[in-house]
């Protein structure tokens, strides 16, 4: 499908109702995730956007309910959170240009976030960082643009570990990502 007739699709569905367009085939999504993916979600945009602020960063974060849209891709899809940097459209809904996407994984989701929308999020030539997330463990899987391709891939493990996210100056402890999820 079109990326212009998903978007008259979706004028159509119900609100409660989450919808993806993901290199041209419409896919439902989950609405009523568990509350550990969601404390992950928050903790990693707070913390991104806490840094993002004392640094005077143009970069900002958003959560779950804003698009990443590619007309070129035929994809509008939601990741869990996405970074962009620089100036926003007043009234955008969507962007076209994240510079870090962020997917947290659960066993529903995980092969469409591994596969499928990787292979559309690593065409976007913006994007920098793609970042995987455990829910149940401290544990990242983090796929790094270097000089143009995509050659870096990172395992991140335990709590006293750091997510470094270099093109955007961002520094994330595990402790702080699964912060109130798991018991230390």
């Amino acid at each position: 499908m079109a990326l212009d007739d998903f978007e008259e699709l979706l004028a159509d569905k119900p609100r409660n109702e989450r919808w993806e367009l993901i290199g041209g085939r419409v896919v439902r999504m989950m609405v009523g995730a568990r509350w550990e993916h969601a404390r992950i979600v928050q903790n990693i945009a707070l913390g991104l956007e806490v840094g993002f602020r004392a640094k005077g960063s143009s970069c900002q974060t958003f959560t779950e309910t804003f698009y990443m849209k590619s007309k070129t891709l035929e994809a509008a899809m939601l990741p869990d959170v996405l970074v962009v940097c620089g100036d926003i459209e007043p009234g955008a809904t969507s962007v076209e240009n994240p510079t870090v996407l962020v997917e947290v994984l659960s066993p529903g989701t995980e092969a469409r976030d591994r596969f499928e929308k990787w292979a559309v999020y690593q065409q976007l030539a913006s994007l920098q960082h793609y970042v995987l997330v455990a829910r149940d463990q401290p544990h990242l899987e983090v796929f790094d643009r270097i000089e143009g391709r995509w050659s870096g891939y990172r395992v991140i493990d335990g709590l006293d570990e750091v997510l470094d996210l270099s093109t955007i100056q961002a520094v994330l402890p595990l402790r702080d990502i699964y912060f109130r999820v798991l018991s230390v």
